[in-house]
């Protein structure tokens, strides 16, 4: 059974720096593309990022140059950086594993609350 434990959200503000992390089990992460999702409130779920499990990146345009997405095959981790975080950066945010999460699960996990201030 897939299983992904997100946390270091918080609430910081604008202009700082937070460190999410999620920690997979129940799958062969060295196999599997990653992807974070931002749910804002009254707001539809959006892609944040997805990181390829050879370390290619996406990264949506309002993210571009701020946030980095990262793994750590040993820990079964992946990590979103996020710098320079504005208001808009403010969600529920959660990590996916790509090959494994339905349209409708993109956001259902238990993911971390990140909370920009102005």
């Amino acid at each position: 059974e897939v299983h992904l434990v997100e946390s270091g959200g918080g609430s910081v503000e604008a202009g700082g720096s937070l460190r999410l992390s999620c920690t997979a089990s129940g799958f062969t992460f060295d196999d599997s593309d990653m992807g974070w999702y931002r749910q804002a409130p009254g707001k539809e779920c959006k892609l944040v990022s997805t990181i390829s499990n050879d370390g290619r990146t996406y990264y949506t345009d309002s993210v571009k140059g701020r946030f980095t997405a990262s793994l750590d095959n040993a820990k079964s981790t992946v990590y979103l950086q996020m710098n320079s975080v504005k208001p808009e950066d403010t969600g529920v945010y959660y990590c996916v594993a790509t090959r494994f999460v339905t349209y409708g699960e993109r956001c259902g996990g238990q993911g971390t609350q990140v909370t920009v201030s102005s």
